[in-house]
């Protein structure tokens, strides 16, 4: 008994000295954020992204069902097209800050719900801001269909011309009935992408390999969010499934 009042003691003092201790302050500042609860969306940042030719643009749209708003989110919808004009077979949602908002080095965070269904692809990432720039891309999260892991990956002239066995990116489990946070920190000499906190891949700079292009991520990128429907990685969808979201509830931008 007496040595059971002991260790009680001692855990209530150990209790105090942690209660008492200053917390921990946080590297990063939020310098700006967007959660949607205004139910518009704000055009002075952001932009509807547009049709293009590649996988991940090629069925991009303005029609209003792609886009919506709800409980506090921006909702991005894929769905099946029905305009016999429009030779995209379905339609899906997006938007981008292109040519308006510009994310330097530091940190962002995403907070984002991931319906699942065959073919579906939604992505979140960043892209140069500076067509001057050399080639620099940041997946902060790109699904497959209904995986319960995310991809997070870093695209540059290095990893796509140079050194195609580099390693430059990773996975993590996410909650996929749930809402995760999907967050990327960009500093001069490294990068760590994670998931919820938990880091899934970190890259660094290497100041012999600048001119291969081997770190351009300090340059500005803009932030893209969008739901993507089939292409090469992907594959085919499942029209049966459609209509299929992709739900955000915020997106910040930290500094150190």
């Amino acid at each position: 008994m007496k040595h059971t009042f002991i260790h009680a003691a001692v855990v209530c003092t150990l209790a105090l000295i942690a209660c008492n201790n200053e917390p921990v302050e946080s590297p990063w500042k939020l310098v700006w954020e967007d959660d949607f609860n205004a139910g518009v969306l704000d055009t002075t940042v952001w932009s509807r992204t547009t049709r293009g030719g590649s996988d991940w643009q090629n069925t991009q749209s303005d029609d209003p069902r792609c886009m919506t708003f709800r409980d506090g989110c921006v909702v991005f919808r894929g769905i099946v097209n029905d305009n016999p004009d429009d030779p995209a077979p379905y339609l899906t949602g997006g938007i981008w800050t292109q040519n308006k908002k510009c994310f330097g080095p530091g940190r962002i965070e995403v907070r984002a719900r991931l319906h699942a269904c065959r073919g579906a692809w939604p992505a979140i990432w960043a892209f140069k801001y500076n067509p001057e720039d050399i080639y620099s891309e940041i997946d902060l999260m790109e699904r497959l269909n209904g995986d319960s892991i995310a991809y997070q990956t870093l695209h540059s002239h290095y990893t796509l011309n140079v050194n195609l066995e580099a390693k430059h990116g990773g996975t993590g489990p996410i909650d996929p009935d749930d809402f995760n946070v999907y967050g990327v920190d960009v500093d001069n000499d490294s990068i760590v992408l994670h998931i919820n906190g938990t880091p899934t891949f970190t890259y660094y700079r290497d100041p012999a390999l600048a001119d291969q292009g081997q770190y351009p991520y300090t340059c500005g990128h803009f932030l893209l969010m969008d739901m993507q429907l089939g292409g090469a990685w992907v594959g085919e969808v499942n029209p049966d499934d459609l209509p299929v979201e992709m739900e955000v509830d915020w997106v910040r931008f930290y500094e150190r």
